[in-house]
């Protein structure tokens, strides 16, 4: 056993952080982590969220002796699917990879899995790909899981200049992404017999205000299957997956358009993303940036040297009147 994620509560979070800064542990600085220490074999690190994730050979015996003893107060490894048997349901997930990243696609991934798929990833490290260390563990990552037997893969890649299109015709991110969801549901929906037994529910992200963005786009064979959509989906098994085959799709297509361009070409939106796409439009032409990023970005505009549009601020919607709520 190398990895394993649990949340935690306030109470609970607070004797973890005071436990790594007592027990010797080497803390050190992780994006998005309250609190990230290390020893010989064992990675614990504790997120904002109150996601907790454990690595390295040292998982089993940290939840044994000190998680399950002094932070959670029961025992659970090895009982998790007795406390909670829908964990063995044959389902769907799916996630998507590129959605912040000015250059490069979407991708969107789904993956099926079923109770034989999930006893065989016990011990293989599968967890949400923004845990995972490198480019080349998410590689294997990906190995893994297309090999695994039971095992069903369908990705969705929307290229920059079928993605702007999109974005144009429907004015929103989240429509785009509730379309690629729906095809890779659907795409995996079409193999009938491969997926033994039948899924009974897909679970992604909450990535809309309400599922019904994607359950419009869902097309004859989706629509019987329940959609589930939570915050923090990534730590339920399948989507965990759909992450790590998502993201491997997103760099591998990167490490193409690095290729094709000969240069490299940072991820996210930084100030190092800006000076990379302003070195392109200068050797190939403003008209270079629609192939190969989401010209909806406000990136977009500082590099062309145009004006920025005003800031769309959000806002609560309006409560129903007559509802009470």
């Amino acid at each position: 056993m190398t990895s394993h994620t649990a949340t935690l509560q306030p109470v609970q979070a607070q004797q973890l952080e005071a436990h790594l800064q007592s027990g010797g542990y080497q803390l050190r600085e992780v994006p998005y982590a309250r609190i990230s220490g290390a020893k010989k074999d064992l990675n614990v690190t504790l997120y904002l969220s109150g996601k907790l994730v454990v690595q390295g050979k040292g998982t089993r015996e940290f939840i044994e002796f000190v998680l399950e003893p002094e932070i959670l107060g029961t025992a659970i490894l090895g009982y998790e699917t007795l406390l909670d048997p829908t964990l063995l349901d044959p389902r769907i997930g799916v996630d998507e990879s590129g959605k912040g990243d000015f250059f490069g696609p979407l991708c969107v991934a789904a993956v099926y899995v079923n109770a034989a798929v999930l006893e065989a990833w016990k011990t293989m490290g599968i967890r949400d790909s923004k845990s995972v260390g490198s480019d080349a563990q998410i590689t294997h990552l990906n190995r893994t899981i297309r090999e695994t037997p039971g095992c069903q893969v369908s990705v969705i890649a929307i290229g920059n200049e079928a993605y702007n299109r999109l974005h144009t015709r429907h004015g929103s991110v989240n429509t785009v992404l509730a379309w690629g969801h729906a095809r890779a549901i659907e795409n995996l929906l079409e193999r009938g017999v491969l997926l033994n037994p039948p899924p009974v529910r897909a679970i992604s992200d909450q990535f809309a205000s309400s599922k019904s963005t994607v359950e419009k786009a869902l097309m004859t064979l989706g629509k019987g299957l329940q959609l589930v959509q939570r915050h923090r989906a990534e730590e339920d098994l399948a989507v965990a997956a759909a992450s790590i085959v998502a993201r491997n799709e997103y760099l591998v297509r990167m490490k193409q358009l690095e290729k094709e361009y000969a240069m490299p070409l940072p991820r996210g939106a930084s100030a190092s993303v800006e000076e990379a796409a302003k070195s392109l439009v200068a050797r190939h032409g403003p008209e270079i940036l629609p192939k190969i990023s989401k010209m909806h970005f406000r990136t977009r505009y500082r590099v062309l040297g145009q004006v920025e549009p005003p800031a769309n601020p959000w806002k609560k919607p309006a409560k129903p009147k007559g509802t009470g709520l």
